[in-house]
């Protein structure tokens, strides 16, 4: 376990009941270790915003137990050393990347001298600097999301919250934001983002926690989540009676054994822990044409953890959505 020094957010419970009796959020536990790339998942209405949001104190919580950046959430001492990137954000149209830096720069009280310092360097960073006095107004999607990124650095922050960074980002654009990212966690500081592209934070994160109607439905680093749910997959001639081939195969493994079309699916990634399955197939005359270790992607874990455990149907919508719509 680590000390509350090691975590930019410590989270024992946080919980959001909107009029009506909604509740959006019910008792996050959460930790972010510092220096991490921590990834929050969910579907739409799951939550996700509300967190970011409460963490803000753009949100007034229910009930809210936890640090950020070893201070009570909503300190404002803790609250200048964050960044923040809203989904969906509006900045006035009016103004030049340029002025937005600085109109940022100033409300977070960063010196002048290093605003127009880090003004340069961030509009650099994000490929923005042709582009510096040319109005908001006139900008894509994307573009204003790179705009957005810069201006949740200019304060130098310890903590940045990233919600759907690449939301309208090209394929570039994507790649370029991850490229931040990485550079940003080098220099130490934490990045907590939301998204729902998860091939992008399995790219860049180190953990991942992924949310449902409020609440964690499973949180760890990419290779505890991946390697717990790893397992063998054997797959038979199409000919082979594969219900016989499970039979045969439970008797000698310990653990579930699925079957997909010919395969089946081992609940272990143990590679002596296989061999007897294997023995005792060819001893009945099966035919194995393909055997190996099968890892789950970021998407087969969001996939299972959003799946109703009583209807087997997925969960969409959560709590928030309703509570807005409301």
């Amino acid at each position: 376990m680590g000390s509350e020094g090691d975590w930019a957010l410590d989270l024992s419970h946080v919980a959001k009941t909107y009029r009506g009796g909604v509740q959006a959020l019910r008792g996050i536990e959460m930790r972010v270790h510092r220096g991490e790339v921590f990834g929050l998942l969910g579907p739409n209405g799951a939550g996700k915003s509300t967190l970011i949001k409460i963490l803000m104190t753009v949100i007034r919580p229910t009930k809210c137990v936890g640090t950020m950046l070893g201070e009570r959430v909503g300190n404002k001492a803790a609250l200048a050393h964050v960044g923040y990137l809203p989904e969906q954000h509006q900045f006035p149209s009016y103004l030049t990347a340029r002025q937005l830096m600085h109109y940022v720069g100033a409300m977070s009280k960063t010196p002048r001298t290093e605003r127009i310092r880090r003004t340069e360097q961030l509009l650099e960073l994000v490929d923005m600097t042709d582009w510096a006095d040319k109005k908001l107004g006139s900008f894509s999607k994307g573009m204003r999301q790179r705009v957005g990124l810069a201006q949740a650095l200019i304060n130098d922050p310890d903590l940045v919250l990233l919600d759907e960074p690449t939301d309208g980002v090209d394929p570039v654009g994507r790649r370029d934001i991850r490229n931040i990212v990485s550079r940003l966690k080098s220099q130490g500081k934490t990045i907590f983002l939301n998204s729902h592209l998860l091939s992008e934070l399995e790219m860049v994160c180190d953990r991942v926690a992924i949310l449902l109607r409020g609440q964690v439905r499973l949180q760890g680093t990419m290779g505890e989540l991946i390697d717990r749910r790893a397992g063998y997959r054997i797959r038979l001639d199409p000919g082979d009676d594969v219900d016989v081939a499970r039979a045969c195969v439970r008797a000698v493994v310990p653990g579930e054994v699925a079957l997909e079309d010919s395969t089946l699916c081992l609940a272990t990634a143990d590679a002596r822990a296989v061999q007897p399955a294997i023995d005792a197939l060819r001893r009945q005359g099966f035919t194995i044409a393909h055997c190996a270790v099968h890892k789950p992607t970021l998407e087969d874990l969001f996939l299972e953890a959003v799946v109703d455990p009583e209807t087997g149907e997925p969960m969409h919508v959560g709590a928030e959505a309703k509570g807005r719509r409301g």
